[in-house]
């Protein structure tokens, strides 16, 4: 058992007043900054480069890679924009980062606009956490004030504008094409690519969008040396990560470890699962990612290793549930959400997940019969690889991983008629379809 964290990120979350500057300033904050002004712009790249950051919001893209793709200066506007819409149930660390100490983003928005020559930077929030909206435009003028935004920045000679843009609560516009159309006042819905943004992005000029922790990961690169990141993590998946644990855990909360950790490992350190209860299922990457079991506590919580048991880091949202939880209603909420979310932009992932919504919530009341559980496999397989964006992929992992892992659950609801879970809930909803027609006829509403 490791008793280790790594406290980089939010090792100002125990001072008092962790969000303002003269916190920050206290704690060594912007020495990434005046290290990196005294770089070359290509330096600070190759640095990240260097260090093996890779995306921290779900994909994994190598991040220095990334800014890389960018095409050579014309003289014309280039931009970055963060992306900072979390809004994917159960991820909830890029929220608490901003909320509690987002001069680490500022820095890391300025420093990277160094990097990539770029003049105007955006930070997407999403609409909905007034109070992060808030606290991040306060961060900013903080930043303007003391010198390390606007013109001239530290007598470097370098000049940048940063804007905070509130979304309007669109879970589509966490995809980075559809936020950029609801950056520049369009319906957010997702770009046909190519081209990519590193080429043609926000007002169709070169533009890198990367996730909040991982602009926030950047200062502590430059600060303290590509070497520093890189030897913590594994050897393909380095540096460090927060992982959120919420659910039926002791203690949930943000832990900051090495990437590679375990669950068993973060469990030791929150207290295990709610005492009397036992670990019945779990989200690695959160709730577009197909669940493990207890059977997967020893799983390094890397991208490759994750990977090869049939899944994705992604976020590092870990639900955990105990084996109170019924899966198939868990499955069919989070169902509710991505059908509901779905931009309609595409027919499979549109239909695909409505449907699956109405198949999922027959069984779960009581109505179910034997065709059902392939019917979803079905529906999954018409939907994964076909939508036009990551999001149809995502709705049916929960499903497929789901059905492989607790498939008799499934034929309990159908057998039973009803949710053994809770016998007095499904009791409300007594019917059957009598024919094959009423498989996808709905048979009844609740």
């Amino acid at each position: 058992m490791t008793d280790t964290l790594t406290p980089v990120l939010t090792d100002i979350w125990d001072a008092e007043r962790p969000w303002t500057m003269e916190t920050y300033l206290s704690r060594g904050g912007y020495g990434g900054l005046r290290a990196a002004l005294a770089m070359e712009r290509s330096a600070v790249v190759q640095a990240v480069k260097d260090s093996g950051l890779r995306g921290r919001g779900g994909a994994g893209f190598p991040t220095g890679m990334k800014w890389g793709f960018l095409p050579p200066d014309d003289g014309k506007p280039r931009y970055l924009v963060v992306n900072a819409d979390e809004s994917e149930p159960g991820t909830c660390k890029d929220i608490p980062l901003m909320m509690t100490s987002p001069q680490h983003l500022v820095e890391g928005v300025v420093i990277t606009s160094y990097a990539i020559d770029c003049h105007h930077a955006f930070i997407y929030v999403r609409g909905e956490v007034l109070h992060v909206y808030r606290r991040v435009l306060e961060a900013v003028q903080e930043a303007y004030d003391a010198g390390y935004l606007g013109k001239d920045i530290q007598g470097s000679g370098f000049d940048l504008e940063v804007t905070v843009h509130a979304g309007a609560g669109a879970y589509i516009c966490g995809e980075e094409t559809a936020l950029l159309d609801s950056l520049e006042g369009l319906r957010g819905q997702p770009r046909l690519k190519p081209p990519f943004p590193a080429v043609e992005g926000l007002y169709a000029r070169p533009t890198v969008v990367n996730n909040v922790e991982t602009i926030a990961s950047v200062p502590g690169i430059v600060a303290n040396g590509a070497k520093w990141f890189a030897s913590m993590g594994t050897e393909k998946s380095q540096g460090f990560g927060l992982f959120s644990l919420s659910g039926h855990v002791t203690r949930p909360g943000q832990y900051e470890a090495p990437l590679g950790i375990t669950l068993r490992e973060l469990l030791d350190l929150a207290g295990g699962i709610r005492e009397g209860h036992r670990l019945k299922f779990w989200t690695p990457g959160g709730s577009s990612t197909p669940m493990f079991t207890d059977a997967h506590l020893d799983v390094p919580l890397d991208y490759e290793s994750v990977g090869a048991a049939k899944s994705m880091l992604g976020t590092r949202a870990l639900q955990l549930f105990d084996e109170t939880t019924c899966v198939v209603r868990a499955v069919s909420r989070w169902t509710d959400f991505y059908a509901h979310e779905s931009c309609g932009k595409c027919t499979p992932c549109r239909e695909g997940t409505y449907w699956m919504k109405q198949v999922l919530r027959r069984i779960e009341a009581g109505g179910g019969v034997d065709a059902d559980i392939d019917l979803l496999v079905d529906l999954c397989d018409n939907i994964l690889g076909r939508a036009f964006c990551a999001l149809g992929d995502g709705a049916t992992s929960p499903v497929t991983s789901s059905i492989e892992l607790f498939r008799d659950e499934y034929q309990a609801h159908i057998d039973g008629h009803g949710c053994p879970f809770d016998p007095v809930a499904s009791a409300l909803f007594d019917y059957t379809p009598k024919t094959k027609a009423g498989v996808l006829a709905g048979a009844g509403g609740h």
